[in-house]
């Protein structure tokens, strides 16, 4: 996911985004403990994504847009 998508999307779409990848993170570890997991590197990319959406938002509250 690239910042500049994130821009282009709304708060509201922002915040279900970071819903979907935190659950995907959830289902990732879960995989990873049970040692399901086939690409560890997929761990990683969610956390980057997670972090890009949180930064997205937060540059949005600051701005005072909803």
């Amino acid at each position: 996911m690239k910042a500049n998508e994130l821009r282009d999307k709304d708060g509201k779409a922002l915040r279900k985004e970071l819903a979907e990848l935190r659950r995907e993170g959830f289902k990732l570890r879960t995989q990873q403990g049970t040692g399901q997991l086939g690409r560890p590197s997929e761990i990683k990319r969610v956390r980057r994504d997670v972090a890009r959406v949180l930064t997205a938002l937060g540059v949005r509250k600051q701005a005072g847009e909803q």
